[in-house]
């Protein structure tokens, strides 16, 4: 770059879900350097887990897509939809045309809980349950058989919690949101009747929000079944919360006794909500037929709680188990990576390897810190990294790309993605699956197929 020159950046950020948006936002922003942002991302339509991981039930999470369309009505933002990194483009390639790259590719795979049939047939992650019915291309082939009465939620997060409360609505709530058409149809034909959600430590300890708990009080359908010894504090939880009072956590466990007391037991289905307990075995020789469970007990190691078994056992006779205990980010090719924290190695938001830090090379969101928080939280996260991009292009250390223009890059990436969705393209597919839904009194039906998108728009 001249050093007489005003300083003027090309950025790639590959991932457009919030961290993506959330540092394109910061980018824009920013007056001294100026950004000119590119946006990837593999799938034909933006917003991440917004669009195929909040529930369909939660329609107004989904209202954060406005702050995201607001950014991407900058003169200086485009979108790069349908193009896969390293298959359609690579590290290297981007590298010719921009001058920082920032990785916001979060954490896609699913932890194992790693004990023995977990592989059976019907045992699913909790994600790939998630983004069937939120009509995810890649997981729209997925089958879940929900022709048994009882499934296991393995898992008392938010992402378990939506998982059991969507097997417990009816088919009228669901056909009034954005859920998949299929994933309708097959859980109005649902015989699922006895949900069971399995967590390892206490309700003090338990990782759902209390919004997400008290809804689960509140299903229409479903009762929910809490006995008085899984709402007990046990003694060490209880001396921890004395000793470190927090008023949400207080009242989570109030919410929990409150479920243990309730006496109705009048719905068609139920919500079993378990504690201090954990699976050892998914039962079945081909596919599953139960799960035996280990009660627990808490202990205090060092300044952390922690479950260890006891030698109390029990099964549960049940036909389907869903997996929700954790999530791992996937590696990058050609980008250092920490396989034990599963992100990519960075300090602060600058990629790094053993020789340093990798000029203009950053991230941002799950695959910078590991799966925690919430959606909002990605955007102190990406403020962090953006003011090291920052920082870094006021001292000159960049990547120095070949190609710097915008016009190299758009024939480039066009030549290697032919199908790529644009942001225009994008705004013509929501209005097609909106419309599509207002005969129905739904917000939109969605396309789930790139096929489909890519018909869809060239009509």
């Amino acid at each position: 770059m001249n050093d007489s020159a005003p300083l003027r950046l090309r950025v790639a950020i590959i991932g457009a879900g919030p961290a993506g948006f959330y540092t394109a936002e910061q980018l824009l922003r920013s007056e001294d350097p100026q950004f000119e942002v590119d946006l990837f991302d593999q799938l034909p339509t933006p917003y991440g887990l917004v669009r195929a991981g909040v529930a369909p039930d939660h329609a107004k999470i989904k209202n954060v897509t406005r702050k995201y369309d607001a950014t991407a009505r900058h003169e200086s933002f485009r979108f790069y939809g349908n193009v896969t990194l390293n298959s359609d483009v690579s590290v290297t390639d981007l590298r010719m045309f921009y001058h920082q790259i920032v990785y916001c590719t979060g954490a896609q795979e699913d932890r194992l809980i790693g004990i023995p049939g977990e592989d059976l047939r019907h045992s699913h992650s909790a994600t790939e349950f998630v983004a069937w019915y939120n009509g995810h291309p890649d997981f729209r082939d997925r089958e879940f058989d929900l022709s048994k009465p009882v499934a296991v939620v393995v898992g008392v997060g938010n992402v378990a919690v939506d998982v059991a409360r969507i097997l417990c609505r009816t088919c009228e709530e669901l056909k009034t949101t954005d859920i998949a058409d299929y994933a309708l149809a097959q859980l109005a034909e649902s015989a699922v009747e006895d949900v069971y959600m399995l967590g390892r430590r206490g309700p003090a300890q338990a990782a759902f929000t209390n919004p997400e708990a008290k809804e689960l009080g509140e299903l229409p359908d479903a009762d929910i079944l809490v006995s008085s010894r899984d709402a007990a504090l046990d003694p060490v939880s209880r001396q921890w919360l004395a000793d470190n009072p927090d008023r949400l956590t207080e009242r989570k466990v109030e919410l929990i006794e409150e479920f243990a007391g309730m006496s109705s037991r009048t719905k068609r289905k139920r919500l079993h909500l378990r504690f201090l307990v954990s699976p050892v075995e998914i039962l079945g020789s081909e596919e599953v037929t139960g799960i035996r469970i280990v009660r627990n007990e808490i202990n205090l190691v060092g300044e952390r709680l922690r479950p260890s078994p006891t030698s109390e056992t029990e099964v549960i006779d049940c036909g389907l188990v869903f997996r929700s205990v954790g999530y791992r980010g996937r590696a990058i090719e050609d980008v250092p990576f920490d396989d034990k924290r599963a992100i990519v190695r960075n300090e602060g938001g600058r990629v790094v390897d053993d020789d340093g830090f990798r000029p203009g090379e950053y991230v941002a969101g799950w695959i910078k810190r590991g799966p925690t928080g919430v959606i909002g939280t990605n955007k102190a996260d990406a403020q962090e990294t953006v003011a090291l991009m920052i920082e870094d292009a006021k001292s000159r250390r960049t990547n120095l790309p070949t190609q710097p223009g915008p016009a190299a890059a758009d024939s480039f990436i066009r030549s290697r993605s032919p199908d790529l969705f644009s942001w225009a393209d994008w705004q013509r597919l929501d209005h097609i699956e909106t419309e599509r839904g207002k005969p129905c009194g739904r917000p939109r039906i969605k396309c789930t197929t790139r096929d489909e998108m890519i018909a869809a728009i060239r009509k």
